[in-house]
């Protein structure tokens, strides 16, 4: 699928390449809330996504892919090293069979537990070795691929960057928080966000911060109402996006991410906020450090007190973290630093 915030990472990359870069890619499933995005540079190219069950046993089949590679005839092709997509081995083999490489993309190999855990891991190990090179999101996702016996020379980490490196200098704050302390919030309101853990974590701060909460999603309406019995003064300003959430990023004094995911960790980060997140698939390890936040377990909300409330207790402190994290994606974690990755793991496979 072509999700908005990927947009970006997409017409970069298709810059970068000589020839142009054409994606194929389907529509996401209706109950996922992914608002898909329009790509200006690169060439798109509609797949017909079959979705086959549910959970832990989802499947899909991308109908057409074969079609698009004959009619695009690419150099390169890089695919989602996910072995659910059923279609992606028949695309493997269409490209070598003509001597033409295909980098995988993914997140990582964690662990496997449960029932036939055994044979999932030698599909998995079968799956990624079909592959000339491997690009992960993350460390942790590189380690996992090269545990699993990938070539670690043929292993790229390209950190997951939903931003462009910040063309504004770092916000400047003042030295003790005015009134109150700002804490924001960014995201959709789902379940997983833990929304409900942040506002019950600001009635138990000894002062009461400013708590703002930016988006929308399926439990606002039970969020607003929960605020109303254990945080009144929470603030629901709605979905903004673009150039509306830079007042928030500026007047924030420290971004709190509960629950999983969070695209906007790196944005907040940009503004020079001090982040705290739960701990998730690894991303999120590159671009917090004990130097710009916390991390803080998943579904822990004595954690998340105990961290909001040392996080409070010193503005310099504060302050010196969020300078490090306007540091961080202004050096190393950002869009441009992304496709660079992303340029040399092509430049690389098509020298073998």
């Amino acid at each position: 699928m072509l999700p908005s915030y990927r947009v970006p990472f997409f017409d970069m990359l298709a810059q970068a390449c000589d020839g142009g870069m054409s994606l194929f890619a389907g529509l996401p499933r209706a109950n996922e809330g992914i608002v898909s995005g329009k790509l200006q540079i690169a060439n798109y190219v509609p797949a017909k996504n079959i979705h086959i069950v549910n959970g832990v046993l989802y499947l899909c089949y991308q109908r057409g892919l074969i079609g698009w590679l004959e009619d695009w005839n690419p150099d390169a092709l890089i695919v989602e090293a996910n072995p659910r997509y059923l279609a992606t081995p028949s695309a493997v083999r269409w490209m070598h069979a003509r001597g033409r490489k295909v980098i995988g993309w993914g997140l990582g190999a964690p662990l496997l537990s449960g029932l036939l855990n055994g044979l999932r891991q030698t599909r998995r190990i079968q799956f990624l070795n079909q592959f000339d090179a491997l690009i992960s999101y993350s460390q942790r996702g590189t380690d996992e691929y090269a545990a699993l016996g990938f070539r670690r020379e043929e292993i790229f980490t390209a950190y997951n960057a939903v931003s462009p490196r910040p063309l504004f200098p770092l916000p400047l704050r003042p030295a003790t928080f005015e009134d109150k302390p700002i804490i924001l919030f960014v995201g959709r309101l789902q379940r997983r966000k833990r929304v409900d853990d942040l506002l019950r974590a600001c009635s138990e701060m000894e002062y009461k911060p400013r708590l703002v909460i930016v988006g929308d999603g399926p439990e606002r309406e039970h969020l607003e109402s929960l605020a109303k019995q254990v945080y009144p003064s929470a603030e629901f300003v709605g979905a903004k996006h673009g150039v509306e959430l830079k007042p928030y990023f500026t007047e924030a004094d420290l971004f709190v991410l509960p629950g999983t995911g969070g695209l906007a960790v790196q944005e907040a980060m940009s503004y020079g906020l001090p982040i705290i997140v739960a701990k998730g698939d690894g991303t999120q390890d590159d671009l917090m450090r004990e130097s710009n936040g916390w991390q803080i377990p998943p579904d822990d909300y004595d954690a998340l007190v105990k961290t909001m409330r040392f996080a409070l207790s010193d503005v310099g402190r504060l302050r010196t973290m969020g300078k490090e994290s306007y540091r961080i994606v202004y050096e190393e974690i950002n869009l441009e630093m992304m496709v660079e990755v992303f340029v040399g793991a092509l430049n690389s496979v098509m020298r073998d």
